[in-house]
């Protein structure tokens, strides 16, 4: 069912050092910073030639990041994310097998403009798992 390894996302409490890090450290590429009200959060994706890193930070106060971060001050992995070719089957063989799907079971469109669903962590060994359709 799943397809490739997406992303990885990091919450960061300061955006800019975290893509300075990368760009400047560690020699990556660095996109802009992008809004995602819908979700929340602002992002950054670090390209590398096999997968994403994507920087998550709280936009506005009811941020799931905020809670994030109040617990994780220094940061940390938030989630995974994998491919899929159809989200609204992954979704129902996932319910079908007893996985939790999070907020009401539809998908939303994440911040590669594809739709996307995560996946109760205590279902995946303490991991938020987030699926995009490709």
């Amino acid at each position: 069912m799943i397809g490739r390894l997406n992303h990885v996302a990091i919450a960061v409490p300061d955006l800019e050092a975290a893509s300075a890090q990368y760009r400047d450290t560690l020699g990556a590429k660095v996109n802009p910073p992008q809004d995602e009200p819908d979700h929340g959060v602002r992002v950054v994706f670090v390209e590398l030639p096999n997968t994403k890193i994507e920087f998550l930070h709280p936009l506005g106060e009811n941020s799931p990041i905020q809670a994030f971060l109040e617990k994780n001050p220094s940061g940390g992995i938030h989630h995974i994310c994998y491919e899929v070719d159809d989200i609204l089957a992954a979704r129902d063989t996932l319910i079908e097998s007893g996985a939790r799907v999070l907020g009401s079971g539809e998908p939303k469109i994440g911040a590669h403009g594809k739709p996307v669903l995560f996946l109760h962590p205590k279902d995946f060994t303490g991991t938020l798992v987030e699926l995009e359709e490709v």
